[in-house]
C-alpha cells in the first residue's frame, strides 16, 4: 500500500504542465507520517499494558465501576469527595433548568451570566483578593493569565516541576523563560542576579502543590526572593485550594503569606468537584487579563451547571471542615502504611502520594498488578517524570473508608513484593 501511495505522489508531482514540459519537483515529506508510524499505544493495548483512557462506568466516592467490576480508585483529584454530594447535583440540575446546557458564546460577548459574576465575587472574598475571574478550564486559566501578563521584554522564572499548562502558557507569551531546579531558591537567586541588567519585569511562577511529587512550594523562600528583586509572584493552587490552610485557601494561608501572592490561578476540577478554572488578584490585574487574554476572549464561557456545582462546593468548603479533616486523616493513614511497607513516597507532604517504582517497564507491570487486584490507578512515565524514576501516582480522598485504604495497602504490598520494589 505504501508503494502505491508513493507512486501516486510521484505521478502527481511529475505530471505534465500545460505547456507540455514535465514538473520535476520532489515530493514533500508527509506531515502526518509521525501519526501513521506511532504504534506504541496499540502495542501496549495488545499486550494488556496500556494504563490510560480506561473508561469508568460509575463513581461512588472511593470506588468506581470499571472493567466490569468495582475497583478502589486512587489517583483521582476529588480531594474533598464532593463529586457525589447530592447538594452539588441538585445545584447543577437547578442551573440546567434556569440556563440550559450552554452559554454558546464567549464571556466577552454573549456568554456572561449572573452566575459567573456571583461565583467570581464569592471566590475573591474566599481567597482574600480584590477580584476573581473564571475560565472554561484550569488549563485555559494558566494560558490566559501568563500570556496576558508576561510581555515581550519580561522574564518568567519557573520551577522545573511546574505543570505542563504553565509551560504552554510561557510559550504562548512573548516573554523569556528561565527554569530553576525544583524548590531550589539558590538557583532562582542566581538566575535573577544574572538578569539584573536586562530590561523588562520579572515574574516568578510556581505550583503551590506539585502534581507529581506532592511537594509543597517553599513559599516563604519565594517571597523573600521576590522582595529582593522586585518581582511578581503567580502561584498555581490547583492541588492546594480546599486542601491546605485552616480554611482551605491554599499555600498562602498555609504559610500565612496570602498578601504576598500577587496572582492565584486554580481549577474547579479537583476540590470543587466541577470543571473550569479561575484567577484571583488585584482588581486592575484581573481586569487587564479579562480584556487581553486571547484564550479567555475566544473561548465559550463556563456553563451554568458547572458554576452552580462549584458555588455549592465553595459553600461546603467554607462551612464544613469535616471533609478536609477526613481527607487528612486518610492521607496520614495511607502514607504511614506505605512508608511502613518500605515504599519510597518521595517526601510527599500532601494527599498526592507518589510511589517510586523506577524503570518504565516495571512501572507498567506494577500498574497491571494493581489493576488485576482491583485497584484503579495510573503510572507516570517520562517525560512527566525523569527517566528511570517512573511512579505510580496515588492520592486519597475524604470518602475513602478504612476498609478501602486497607485494600489499597494490601494490593501495593503484594505487587511491590512480587516485583522486588519492596
Amino acid at each position: 500500500m505504501e508503494d502505491d501511495l508513493s507512486e501516486a505522489v510521484d505521478t502527481r508531482h511529475n505530471a505534465a504542465r500545460p505547456d507540455g514540459t514535465e514538473d520535476r519537483r520532489s515530493a514533500a515529506p508527509d506531515a502526518f507520517a509521525k501519526a501513521f508510524s506511532f504504534d506504541r499505544a496499540e502495542l501496549a493495548e495488545a499486550s494488556g499494558l496500556h494504563p490510560y483512557f480506561k473508561p469508568i462506568a460509575a463513581q461512588h466516592g472511593g470506588t468506581v465501576q470499571a472493567n466490569g467490576r468495582e475497583m478502589v480508585i486512587t489517583g483521582s483529584n476529588d480531594y474533598l469527595g464532593l463529586t457525589q454530594d447530592d447538594r452539588l447535583k441538585d445545584a447543577a440540575r437547578g442551573a440546567l433548568d434556569d440556563f440550559g446546557t450552554s452559554c454558546t458564546g464567549s464571556r466577552f460577548l454573549t456568554g456572561t451570566l449572573t452566575l459567573h459574576e456571583t461565583l467570581e465575587r464569592r471566590l475573591a472574598s474566599f481567597l482574600h483578593k480584590d477580584a476573581a475571574l473564571t475560565f472554561s478550564a484550569g488549563y485555559l486559566g494558566c494560558l490566559s493569565v501568563v500570556s496576558a501578563l508576561a510581555g515581550r521584554h519580561d522574564i518568567l522564572y519557573y520551577d522545573r516541576e511546574n505543570h505542563a499548562s504553565l509551560y504552554d502558557a510561557a510559550r504562548l507569551s512573548f516573554a523569556s523563560l528561565r527554569k530553576f531546579d525544583h524548590n531550589d531558591l539558590d538557583h532562582l537567586d542566581r538566575l535573577l542576579r544574572a538578569d539584573a541588567d536586562k530590561p523588562g519585569g520579572r515574574i516568578i511562577v510556581s505550583d503551590g502543590v506539585f502534581s507529581m511529587s506532592g511537594h509543597i512550594v517553599n513559599l516563604p523562600g519565594l517571597v523573600e526572593v521576590k522582595r529582593r528583586y522586585g518581582a511578581r509572584l503567580i502561584i498555581d493552587e490547583a492541588h492546594a485550594t480546599g486542601v491546605l490552610g485552616a480554611g482551605g485557601r491554599g499555600t498562602g494561608e498555609h504559610f500565612e503569606l496570602e498578601d504576598e501572592v500577587d496572582v492565584i490561578v486554580g481549577t474547579f476540577s479537583k476540590s470543587f468537584a466541577s470543571v473550569g478554572g479561575f484567577m484571583a488578584g488585584d482588581r486592575k490585574v484581573v481586569n487587564f487579563v479579562k480584556h487581553h487574554a486571547r484564550p479567555f476572549i475566544f473561548t465559550a464561557a463556563l456553563p451554568a451547571m458547572q458554576m452552580a456545582a462549584a458555588l455549592t462546593a465553595l459553600d461546603i468548603m467554607e462551612n464544613e471542615d469535616v471533609h478536609r479533616e477526613r481527607l487528612w486523616k486518610n492521607v496520614a493513614r495511607f502514607r504511614a502504611g506505605m512508608q511502613t511497607l518500605g515504599f519510597d513516597t518521595l517526601g510527599s507532604e500532601t494527599p498526592i502520594v507518589p510511589v517510586l517504582v523506577g524503570e518504565d517497564e516495571r512501572a507498567l507491570a506494577f500498574w497491571k498488578g494493581l489493576w488485576d487486584a482491583g485497584v484503579f490507578t495510573t503510572p507516570a512515565l517520562p517525560p512527566g517524570v525523569p527517566p528511570g524514576h517512573s511512579i505510580i501516582r496515588t492520592s486519597v480522598n475524604a470518602n475513602h473508608t478504612d476498609e478501602q485504604l486497607d485494600r489499597l495497602l494490601g494490593a501495593f504490598e503484594t505487587v511491590g513484593r512480587g516485583l522486588g520494589v519492596i
